[in-house]
């Protein structure tokens, strides 16, 4: 009993008060509820391990304005945590300083008789945060230059930082947003301009700033810096831009709307203005990159024969697939060979022999040539035996001359004639035609197993073609020179005869000059650029004015600087073509060897898509507006094993392309039709397109359709046509009573036996009724076209196939006689009475 009554005593009994360190020192981060304390917040109390005597139970923060409260994490150790009580913002304070003392738990559950510690005091520092952004002063800032003079600071940009912290609050750094200015900013926000300025140039520059804080966050809003460029009087052009936009489809756009010459001096007696504009970036200019040099000469009348050397790369034409293209897709016609190209064109392409007149055409722009004395650059030659490496005619550059080499055969008896011509070395278009009858190449040797090159090329060529047995026409030449772009002076005919004026045949040079310099002026407002190319290619257009000025008694008074300016063609609206017809045929393997119509129900279209702002009527952001226009070669490729020669084929029958300008090769891969020609004639000769195959082997062949604008610029998607091959008469059977008749099966018709007995009573008789109807139709026809037809015409087999509506009349379909046994199958089928 005594033992039990002293322990409860001494449960009671709390001697000694909890203790804590002096003070402490505390980070916390804003918008955040912890607080970092050093040393770390613990209360011992020497009563332990007597219960509640010797536990700490809270921590007590005095000072009303301290957001703060401490917590108890564990009542034996002691261990403690201060936390905030709400959201703490280091801009409204960045310091706390209060007072905290621990308690323990007194002599019972109760917390009677409890005992505090000594008051430690508590320096609490706010980390801040990367809230805002820096903000400018002012929006807009305005500043002048004098022209000619380089500024070490035109003026000051500033901007602030409502962070509390110097690390946010700080700006570090300026930085001049725009791209490509003549101007810089120091990191206290001083502009300055890089190079002397130029009124006439630019009068004033709009420039972009941002500021960053010492924590890299940026301004939310630029500042927009004003900079006005103050004239010094001195003679040249002024009021006018340096870069001209030109939208396509807009006809003639004027150049120079706002310009004026300052003379600085008094009245002039004479001035001469000459405007040129330069379009051969990629050698052959004028806008030239539309069609293939053979489809461009057939667009100019030349004469047929004509055999494109360099050809754009599809179908059988590839031999320059690994030349490499100057210009990117818009000018694929123009190679690019730096000394180490070559290509070895087939000899079924290039002729042999040339006549007693021939014609040879490029575009050609020579590159520099290595070394003191230029080795010899061979355009194109015909060569035998590599042993022998005889040149039986060559082009080639050579020492600044452009020459051509024709070696006479020794079988030619007449006497001697001249074998090389030489013409001086400029960068236009050459060409050279042979009229004398006398000149001849009979080329002999034989095939080279390897071909070894050398005399390399250094330049861009485009459009070499060589036609043997005739010679281009003077008007020939001069369509394939002409430009579909160029300046436009028609409105200088309002001038009068005041300005007299030159205008080249190619449109890229104009010559003005008089006495007026008013009229000058009014007359270089008026010269304008004009494309009328349906899809031009987009890029820089160069332009150069240069001027001469004589005042009264003098010879030369000032002196004009040139003007260098750009006509930037945009992006046109891009045609996309798109090809629909029948995904699936299925055809009794018998009847392949009468042929198959593969593309009956082909159809081909093209569309650009219209913004709201190119149409009142259509105001959606991309309608679809069906365009015409021309297409220049079309690819149908045999997907999987080529066609097997003497078995496969793809038949077109040459009448298909009388009154088109349209031409085919053929080949084990397939058939490239190629031509420029609309995209109904297009459509008429590749409906005719058949397959003919004299012993099917397999069950499925796949064919795929693309077609072209511009030479590859614009192409079609992929069109997949696959053709199902049936050997047996079960399988024939199985495919007609396991499916519905497809959409497609109106194209080309199985062979049916149907099981029924009387069903084929019926069908039997009305089939022989039919057949009987169609062959008495088809005698009276024939007899018709025999009796209407010249004799010596070829006898054609096959009516023609579906045809497009060129004409813009309703669509009218003609059977084939050939099909007649297919068409008896399609109405077994569906059981016609």
């Amino acid at each position: 009993m005594l033992l039990a009554l002293g322990l409860s005593c001494a449960h009671r009994v709390n001697k000694h008060k909890p203790w804590i360190e002096s003070s402490y020192h505390g980070v916390i981060t804003e918008n955040t509820d912890v607080v970092l304390l050093d040393p770390p917040l613990v209360a011992l109390d020497k009563d332990a391990p007597v219960p509640y005597a010797g536990e700490i139970c809270g921590f007590h923060v005095q000072g009303l304005s301290a957001p703060f409260e401490g917590v108890v994490l564990n009542r034996t150790s002691g261990e403690g945590r201060l936390r905030a009580r709400g959201p703490i913002d280091c801009e409204r304070q960045r310091e706390f300083t209060f007072i905290i003392q621990a308690r323990d738990c007194g002599t019972g559950p109760e917390g009677h008789g409890e005992k505090r510690s000594h008051k430690a005091v508590v320096h609490v520092q706010v980390g801040d945060v990367n809230e805002f952004s820096p903000v400018f002063g002012q929006l807009e800032y305005h500043g002048s230059v004098t022209e000619g003079k380089v500024y070490d600071s035109i003026l000051q940009v500033q901007a602030s930082d409502q962070d509390c912290s110097p690390q946010y609050s700080q700006i570090c750094n300026y930085q001049i947003s725009s791209q490509d200015t003549a101007f810089a900013i120091d990191r206290n926000g001083n502009i300055r301009n890089t190079e002397s300025l130029s009124f006439d140039k630019e009068s004033h520059y709009k420039i972009h700033v941002t500021a960053f804080d010492c924590g890299q966050k940026r301004a939310a809003q630029d500042a927009v810096v004003h900079i006005h460029v103050k004239p010094i009087c001195k003679p040249g052009w002024q009021g006018w831009s340096q870069l001209i936009d030109y939208e396509p489809g807009t006809g003639s756009k004027p150049l120079f709307p706002k310009m004026h010459l300052e003379t600085c001096v008094g009245l002039v007696s004479w001035i001469r203005t000459t405007v040129e504009l330069e379009t051969s970036s990629a050698g052959r200019g004028c806008d030239r990159q539309s069609y293939s040099e053979r489809s461009f000469q057939k667009l100019c009348g030349a004469s047929s024969g004509s055999t494109d050397l360099l050809p754009a790369p599809s179908g059988v034409f590839n031999w320059t697939a690994t030349l490499v293209v100057d210009g990117g897709r818009d000018s694929d016609l123009t190679y690019r060979f730096d000394g180490r190209q070559a290509a070895k064109i087939p000899d079924w392409v290039v002729p042999q022999n040339l006549t007693h007149q021939f014609t040879i055409t490029t575009w050609m722009k020579h590159g520099p040539s290595p070394g003191q004395r230029a080795e010899k650059e061979t355009l194109l030659c015909n060569s035998d035996k590599t042993e022998m490496n005889r040149h039986h005619y060559s082009l080639y550059v050579h020492n600044c001359r452009l020459v051509f080499l024709l070696r006479t055969d020794y079988t030619q008896t007449d006497s001697f004639r001249p074998a090389e011509f030489h013409w001086k070395l400029e960068q236009k278009h050459y060409k050279y035609t042979s009229q004398e009858k006398y000149i001849t190449c009979l080329c002999a040797g034989g095939e080279v197993s390897k071909a070894k090159f050398t005399q390399y090329f250094r330049g861009s060529l485009s459009g070499l073609t060589i036609r043997s047995g005739k010679i281009a026409s003077q008007k020939t030449i001069s369509c394939l020179q002409a430009c579909k772009e160029g300046l436009d002076i028609t409105s200088l005919e309002s001038l009068g005869q005041r300005i007299k004026f030159h205008l080249n045949p190619a449109q890229s040079l104009v010559v003005m000059e008089g006495e007026d310099l008013e009229q000058m002026k009014a007359a270089l407002r008026k010269v304008s650029y004009i494309n009328s190319r349906q899809f031009p290619t987009k890029g820089a257009r160069h332009l150069r004015i240069s001027t001469a000025v004589q005042c009264f008694g003098e010879d030369v008074c000032i002196t004009v600087p040139d003007i260098e300016a750009v006509v930037m063609v945009m992006q046109p609206s891009e045609p996309r073509i798109i090809i629909t017809g029948a995904e699936h045929l299925t055809v009794p393997a018998s009847g392949l060897a009468l042929g198959l119509s593969l593309f009956r129900d082909l159809h081909i279209i093209s569309t650009v898509t219209k913004s709201a702002e190119q149409t009142n009527t259509d105001h959606r952001s991309g309608a679809l507006k069906e365009i015409a226009h021309n297409l220049d070669y079309c690819d149908i490729m045999v997907l999987g094993e080529g066609l097997r020669a003497g078995l496969e084929s793809l038949e077109l029958h040459h009448s298909a392309l009388l009154g088109k300008h349209l031409q085919y090769v053929n080949s084990s891969t397939g058939m490239s039709i190629y031509g420029v020609d609309s995209v109904c004639h297009y459509t008429e000769v590749i409906r005719q397109v058949r397959y003919q195959s004299r012993q099917a082997v397999d069950s499925i062949r796949t064919f795929r359709l693309t077609c072209s604008e511009l030479n590859g610029r614009y192409t079609s998607d992929q069109y997949l046509l696959q053709v199902n091959i049936l050997h047996s008469e079960e399988d024939i059977e199985h495919v007609n009573h396991a499916m519905a008749p497809p959409k497609y099966m109106q194209i080309i018709h199985p062979t049916v036996t149907e099981s029924n007995s009387y069903s084929l009573v019926v069908l039997a008789v009305a089939t022989a009724v039919i057949v009987l109807c169609i062959a008495a139709l088809l005698v009276v026809l024939l007899s018709v076209y025999r009796l209407n037809q010249p004799q010596n015409q070829e006898h054609i087999h096959t009516l023609p196939e579906k045809q497009a509506d060129c004409d813009g009349s309703s669509l009218s379909i003609t059977v084939n006689p050939l099909e007649v046994r297919q068409t008896v199958y399609m109405l077994k089928q569906h059981k016609t009475p």
